[in-house]
C-alpha cells in the first residue's frame, strides 16, 4: 500500500505537459528540422525522378518516330490516321510536362519547408506524380506505332486503343495545336523541290510539220528511248 501511496503521491503533480515532454524526442530532432535526403519523402521523390528520366529518353525518341510516321501517312493520303498520331504525340508531350512540373514542385517543398508542416501536401503531391507516371506508362504501352499503318484488324484495334486513351484528354486548344502541326507537316511536304515545269514539254519541231495521228505520242517516246540507250 505504501508503494501505491508513493505512486499516488508522485502522480498527483504530473501534468499532461510533463508527460508529453517526457516522451517527446529532443527538440533538435523534432522541431525546426528540415526535410533530409534520407527521409521517406525524398526517397519516393528520387524514385519518381528516376522513372521520369527513363520515360523522357523513351518519349523523346518516340515523339520523333511518330512525327515521321505522320509524314508518311500524309504522303499515303491517310490524313485521319496522321491526325490521330499527332494527337497521341501531343498527349504524351503534356504528360511529360505535367510530371516534370509536379516533381519540381515537390522538390522545392521538401527543401524549403519543414516536413511536419507539409506532410499531407507532400503525400498528395506524390500521388499526383504517381498518377502522371502511370499515365505515361499507359501511353508508352502502345508505343508500337507502326501498327497504325496496318489496314488489318490489328491496325484498327490499335487506333481504337489510342482513341480511348485520348478520350477527354485534349482541350480545344490542344486540338488546334495538333491541326497546326498537321498543317505544318503538310506544308513542309508541299515545299519540297519540284521538277521545273518548263523542262517537260520540249517538242519545238512539232510546229513545222503536222504529224499524223498517233505519231505525236510516238515521237517523245522514241526520243526518250534513244536517250535511255545513249546512257
Amino acid at each position: 500500500m505504501g508503494s501505491v501511496g508513493t505512486m499516488t503521491g508522485t502522480w498527483k503533480p504530473l501534468t499532461w505537459t510533463r508527460v508529453k515532454a517526457a516522451y517527446a524526442p529532443p527538440p533538435h530532432h523534432h522541431h525546426h528540422q528540415p526535410h533530409t535526403l534520407h527521409s521517406p519523402c525524398s526517397q519516393q521523390l528520387k524514385q519518381q525522378r528516376d522513372k521520369l528520366k527513363q520515360y523522357q529518353k523513351r518519349i523523346t525518341l518516340q515523339l520523333e518516330k511518330e512525327r515521321n510516321l505522320a509524314k508518311q501517312l500524309l504522303k499515303d493520303g491517310k490524313k485521319e490516321k496522321a491526325l490521330l498520331l499527332l494527337k497521341k504525340k501531343r498527349y504524351q508531350d503534356q504528360l511529360l510536362d505535367k510530371t516534370e512540373n509536379q516533381i519540381s514542385n515537390l522538390e522545392r517543398m521538401c527543401q524549403d519547408i519543414e516536413f511536419a508542416q507539409i506532410e499531407m501536401k507532400v503525400v498528395e503531391g506524390l500521388k499526383v506524380g504517381n498518377d502522371c507516371l502511370k499515365s505515361l506508362h499507359e501511353a508508352m504501352s502502345i508505343e508500337d506505332v507502326e501498327r497504325i499503318m496496318d489496314e488489318t484488324q490489328e491496325g484498327i484495334e490499335y487506333q481504337r486503343e489510342i482513341d480511348e486513351m485520348l478520350s477527354g484528354s485534349l482541350t480545344q486548344e490542344d486540338e488546334d495545336a495538333v491541326l497546326a502541326e498537321l498543317e505544318a507537316i503538310t506544308q513542309g511536304e508541299l515545299d519540297l523541290p519540284e521538277v521545273p515545269d518548263e523542262s517537260l514539254p520540249f517538242v519545238p519541231e512539232a510546229a513545222d510539220e503536222e504529224p499524223e495521228p498517233g505519231q505525236e505520242r510516238e515521237r517523245p517516246r522514241k526520243k526518250q528511248e534513244r536517250g535511255m540507250l545513249a546512257v
